[in-house]
């Protein structure tokens, strides 16, 4: 029970951070028109992580689902 706490524990600090970090990359595009470009790619760089990050946890689910 307290390892599927922890991973649930995990999967939410990783979706805030996700989240936090594209909020960020927007902002700060909004305010320097020079630097745009670079947060952009931050930001896109931020949500194929995201992608990444819930893929494997959905991938650990399956495997625990099915062996267990």
């Amino acid at each position: 029970m307290e390892l599927d706490e922890l991973s649930n524990a995990i999967v939410l600090l990783v979706r805030a951070g996700v989240f936090m970090r594209i909020a960020f990359c927007l902002f700060r595009m909004m305010g320097d028109e020079e630097e745009r470009p670079m947060y952009q790619k931050r930001a896109i760089h931020a949500g194929v992580f995201y992608i990444f990050a819930e893929s494997i946890w959905q991938l650990k689910d399956i495997v625990f689902y099915y062996y267990t």
